[in-house]
């Protein structure tokens, strides 16, 4: 439920897009992925509103050899805000609701509900703080809470900034969209998403997600040590609610994103505010550009499964790809896909490298305190038993694995941590950590 904005920026003309793509070469890179445990998936590509290639690879889990499908049914994260947003359009063209209505029309006791609108709460520029940035959420994701307990702790949050005078991903903002659904219809968010998206469309791996079930050919996120494994931790559903409770198919994502496009769901004004950006965010999606082409959709991350689901409008294409464990960073897989799917020069990695060992004289240098212009988290790093560990604010230590004296890398959770280089060797003053499609830098304080 992280945002995760994707930046897949490869500097190439644009050129018409052919169906007739290197599908030998995808089927290839695909599997590379598959051999090499380097990610668990299911893709899908359509052109209109007509699959035209689709891809699994790996398990639903660990524990049940069974292979994902095209009906395998993923988490998917924050791309639940794209259906929220949708419905607050629906009720907005119903005359429901206004986007300049105020959340203290709902939820007076937040702090600045008079000062935000609806339309803040849409484009994560309301200030409310991200509750799933709080250092204690760890203890409550795996709880079962009610949205008394939600809302008292949404109360209790100091506002990170003035309403509408800056743009910070917040999934708060979307857990009250969901209860303001849930007030103006006198339903649940469940029964609108199922009446307003699933049942109009005819999404029927699409629901909102309850414990994960591996006998309903639902995928379990998994981690990599040394083979798949389990992800220890399972997000209860009543936490991610509105901002990201939602599982699905990359086939009914892809149907899904379509018709919104196509004004199928809400009209051609509502989608152009969804897609008006500020700060790098719209209203419920963001755009995401690939070379000279840009799309638009969102991502999501949550427990071990990472997600993206993008509609490229001038060439009319769709890509959905679902992932319940990854070894590379997501963005990295997207691109290689793309690169294909528009013909763009891209070598098949063969991922033969290996970890080395580094002097354990030179450890001691990596060592220290880093932080970030754009995250509050801190990364301490660390010599423990002669291996180097990684620690952010409020979370366990992990070891990093040397693969170069900059690259080190701890697979079960997709990171990467690149220090920098310098002309006589390693900067170790700074470094890049790289997860999921983010790239943030860190400095040693």
């Amino acid at each position: 439920m992280k945002k995760l904005v994707t930046l897949l920026s490869i500097l190439v003309p644009l050129s018409l897009f052919s169906q007739e793509f290197d599908r030998q070469k995808l089927d290839q890179y695909l599997k590379v992925l598959e051999d090499k445990e380097k990610a668990n998936f299911s893709l899908a590509l359509s052109k209109g509103n007509t699959i035209i290639y689709e891809q699994q690879g790996g398990y639903l889990t660990d524990a049940v050899k069974r292979k994902t499908d095209s009906g395998t049914k993923f988490r998917i994260g924050s791309i639940t805000k794209t259906f929220t947003a949708t419905i607050i359009f629906q009720l907005v063209e119903d005359g429901k609701l206004k986007l300049e209505d105020k959340l203290s029309k709902f939820f007076p006791d937040i702090t600045n509900a008079d000062k935000i609108t609806i339309e803040h709460l849409l484009g994560h520029r309301s200030g409310i703080h991200n509750y799933t940035a709080v250092p204690s959420f760890g203890n409550n994701l795996t709880k079962k809470m009610s949205q008394e307990s939600m809302l008292e702790i949404l109360e209790s949050m100091v506002s990170d900034f003035e309403p509408g005078t800056s743009t910070s991903y917040s999934n708060s903002g979307y857990f009250l969209l969901g209860m303001i659904i849930e007030k103006i219809t006198k339903k649940s968010y469940e029964q609108n998403v199922e009446k307003r998206v699933i049942q109009k469309l005819g999404l029927n791996s699409t629901a909102y997600g309850k414990k994960i079930n591996t006998s309903n050919n639902e995928a379990y996120s998994q981690i990599f040590n040394n083979g798949w494994m389990n992800f220890p931790a399972e997000w209860d559903m009543s936490v991610a609610y509105a901002a990201g409770a939602i599982t699905s198919t990359p086939r009914d994502l892809n149907k899904f994103m379509y018709a919104l496009f196509n004004n199928q769901l809400v009209s051609e004004s509502s989608v152009n505010k969804m897609r008006e950006v500020i700060g790098g965010l719209g209203h419920g999606i963001f755009s995401v550009p690939f070379g000279s082409r840009k799309a638009y959709g969102h991502n999501g991350r949550i427990d071990s499964f990472d997600s993206g689901s993008y509609y490229f409008i001038e060439d009319d294409i769709n890509i959905t790809l679902l992932c319940n464990g990854l070894t590379i960073p997501y963005n990295d897989m997207l691109i290689g896909i793309l690169s294909i799917l528009f013909d763009k020069p891209f070598e098949i990695p063969t991922y033969d490298e290996n970890p080395i060992t580094l002097d354990a004289a030179l450890l001691p240098n990596y060592e220290g305190v880093f932080s970030s212009d754009i995250t509050p988290l801190k990364i301490t790093i660390k010599v423990a038993d002669n291996k180097l560990t990684a620690q952010a604010t409020g979370q366990s230590a992990f070891p990093l694995t040397p693969y170069s004296a900059q690259e080190f890398r701890f697979d079960p959770a997709s990171i990467v941590i690149l220090f920098g280089k310098k002309s006589d060797g390693t900067d170790y003053s700074v470094f890049k950590l790289k997860q999921g499609g983010q790239n943030v830098e860190f400095k040693k304080d």
